[in-house]
């Protein structure tokens, strides 16, 4: 906190133009979550221990009974574990958010002359390298129990760069929600109903011609599916499996593409209108 409130009023008080100010506020409100997240490694431990035991849980407990036509399993399920750890990750912003406005530290960052979206800047900023640590994990871990990368070195960063966009975006939405519930607490369960369907109802774990038809039409075009697509596609991991006959599934990277800029347009705007009303309570 004492990095924000020693800098910003300098930064302001400079001659510079305003896009410059906008960029110094943002860069030094993710540098305080960054600290933060420094002094509580914690963060880091508990952000990829839940996708490093789905790792271990699928691939080496359930993987043996769970097969895909044309690859071997564990090929196939990476991908899933990379969208679910980055779309996870994703609940810091909102989480952080709503203990933020508990505990008043956005009524200190009004009495900054800062830009109002400098705070969400931040907020998303230092989660998007939150999620970039764990992916770098996750790729250990998957690296361990026999994942390979089997594309050109472009290809394995455009399927990085898919991920953490993806990831990016979706930090908009949860930052929205988590000034929209009252109390922190509520953060949990509220993105709990976000992110189970979109997660588990989507061909992550399973091909999705593998569940009922209404299950299978929402994985189809699930964008957390396409994602998961885009990435098998940019890594080498499908071999030979079959891709379902639908435009998303087809065109996986331009639906990640495409999906990401449609949230960044709505939910960057709301999110900034949603803080700046409730930082004028």
């Amino acid at each position: 906190m004492s990095a924000a409130t020693t800098r910003l009023p300098a930064a302001a008080g400079r001659g510079t133009s305003a896009a410059a100010n906008w960029a110094g506020d943002g860069w030094t409100v993710t540098k305080r979550n960054l600290i933060k997240i420094k002094r509580s490694p914690d963060m880091i431990i508990f952000a990829v221990l839940q996708p490093v035991m789905f790792v271990l849980l699928f691939s080496q407990v359930y993987g043996g009974s769970i097969s895909v036509a044309g690859t071997d399993y564990t090929q196939y399920l990476m991908a899933g574990i990379f969208a679910q750890t980055v779309v996870f990750g994703s609940t810091f912003s909102g989480a952080a958010m709503a203990q933020d406005l508990k505990e008043g530290i956005i009524d200190r960052f009004r009495t900054l002359p800062m830009s109002p979206s400098a705070v969400l800047i931040g907020r998303t900023n230092s989660d998007l390298a939150l999620n970039g640590i764990s992916v770098l994990i996750m790729m250990g871990t998957g690296l361990l129990v026999g994942w390979r990368v089997n594309t050109s070195f472009p290809s394995f960063l455009a399927a990085v760069g898919l991920l953490l966009l993806f990831s990016y975006s979706f930090s908009w939405v949860m930052a929205l929600l988590g000034m929209t519930v009252r109390t922190p607490e509520t953060i949990n369960n509220a993105s709990f109903m976000i992110l189970f369907p979109i997660t588990f109802i989507s061909n992550a774990f399973v091909q999705s011609s593998t569940l009922p038809t209404p299950l299978r039409i929402f994985a189809d075009w699930n964008p957390v599916s396409a994602l998961v697509q885009a990435v098998r596609e940019l890594f080498g991991n499908l071999g030979t499996t079959p891709v379902p006959d639908t435009w998303p599934m087809q065109h996986a990277v331009a639906t990640v593409l495409i999906g990401s800029a449609v949230m960044l347009l709505i939910f960057v705007p709301l999110a900034v209108r949603k803080f700046e009303s409730v930082s004028s309570r």
